[in-house]
Formats: structure tokens, C-alpha cells, sequence
């Protein structure tokens, strides 16, 4: 498969005022690329129709663009096939990412588009996020196919005592987890709130973006 769908998709899809359209276009299709080639030898994701992945991938990533424009270092963790991370750094130059990935192939997947796409803005770890996040600091810690919120208070409490916030990609379903995590992020003296709530193009799913942080 050439470069040509996932250009065309993306060129339809993604809101003009995204910044660094035209790399972001160019940057993701290869990265989308990349992934269709991979999938031959090992599975990265099931989602592989050009216009389903430029929507559950790419446009999902880089919709919450405005939350991560002012922090200077960006955890992305668990980041699987490099999302939202690559997308995100595409679209955002003079932020740095932090992609955090425990499983080697997959780590060494990410390693190569951010090689094969020259972003200076992205390092690759092949190491499990609360180890790592255990030891350094970021911004903003965020994450997109992560454990339900319960279970990501204990996972993300190491860069919250170290003052990030979490942001976190979650379902329709949000406000249900949110209730659910109650008691341990009282018990951890976090605060959960919803920072923005948007619709995938095709009907493709709600999205929520979560905030966890240390309540005051």
C-alpha cells in the first residue's frame, strides 16, 4: 500500500487549523505506512482500513492538541504503535516527547518512524512508564489505551508527587470511571475532572480527555 491513501485521508480529515498541517499529513501517512508494513510480521493493531486508522489514530491524537502546546516535556506512556505520541510531536515541534514502551518490538517499531521521520523532538524508552516516570520529570504525563482509572492512580502517583498532570484518552464512558476511581484517588489525594469531551468524525466514537492531578 503507497502513501496515497493515508495522505488523502488524513488531507480530508484533519481541522485546518492543526499546526504543522502539511508535516503532520505527511509525517503520519508514513507513520501509518509503516505500521500496515509491520503488521505483516508482527500484530501492532487491528486497524488497518486507511480511513479508520487515519480517524482512531492520527485525528484521535492530535484532536486535544491545545492541552499540550505550553509543556516542554511530554511522557507518553504505554505508547503501543506510537500514539498519541508521534502524532502530537508532528503537530507540535517544540514540545519534547517521551514515548515509553515496555514491549521491545514495539519500542523498537517506534525507534524506527522516529528515524525514518527525523523528529528531533521524540525519544523512544523500551521500559515500563512507572519505572520510568518513577525517576524522571515531565510536564504531562498522558496515555491513550490505558488501564481503567482506578487501576492508572497507582500507576501514574510517581509523576504526580514529582508535579505532572496526567491526561488521559478515555471513552463515552468517562464520568463512570471517574465515579468507580473515587475511592483510591481520594485515598491518594488525586482529583479527577473531564477537560474535554470530543466526537470522532463517521460517528467513530466519544472521546474524553481526563485529568488526573494532586488535589490542592
Amino acid at each position: 500500500m503507497g502513501l496515497v491513501p493515508f495522505a488523502g485521508e488524513l488531507e480530508q480529515l484533519l481541522p485546518p487549523d492543526i499546526p504543522c498541517r502539511e508535516q503532520c499529513i505527511a509525517g503520519a501517512a508514513r507513520h501509518l505506512d509503516m505500521i500496515v508494513e509491520t503488521n505483516r510480521q508482527f500484530n501492532l493493531t487491528r486497524i488497518v482500513n486507511p480511513r479508520e486508522a487515519a480517524i482512531k489514530h492520527v485525528v484521535d491524537s492530535v484532536l486535544p492538541w491545545r492541552l499540550f502546546e505550553d509543556a516542554d516535556r511530554v511522557a507518553d506512556a504505554g505508547s503501543g504503535a506510537g500514539f498519541p505520541g508521534i502524532p502530537l510531536a508532528l503537530v507540535l515541534p517544540q514540545t519534547r516527547f517521551i514515548l515509553l514502551e515496555s514491549t521491545q518490538k514495539k519500542a523498537r517499531f517506534i525507534e524506527s518512524v522516529v528515524q525514518t521521520l527525523e523528529l528531533p523532538n521524540v525519544e523512544v524508552y523500551p521500559v515500563r512508564a512507572e519505572e520510568w516516570l518513577g525517576a524522571n520529570s515531565v510536564a504531562i504525563v498522558t496515555a491513550r489505551a490505558v488501564a481503567p482509572l482506578h487501576r492508572a492512580a497507582a500507576l501514574f502517583a510517581p509523576a504526580l508527587r514529582k508535579g505532572a498532570r496526567v491526561l488521559l484518552y478515555k471513552g463515552p464512558d468517562a464520568a463512570t470511571e471517574i465515579a468507580e476511581a473515587a475511592p483510591e484517588t481520594a485515598k491518594r489525594q488525586l482529583k479527577l475532572s473531564v477537560l474535554e469531551r470530543y466526537e470522532l468524525p463517521e460517528s467513530m466514537g466519544t472521546r474524553t480527555i481526563v485529568e488526573m492531578k494532586r488535589a490542592r
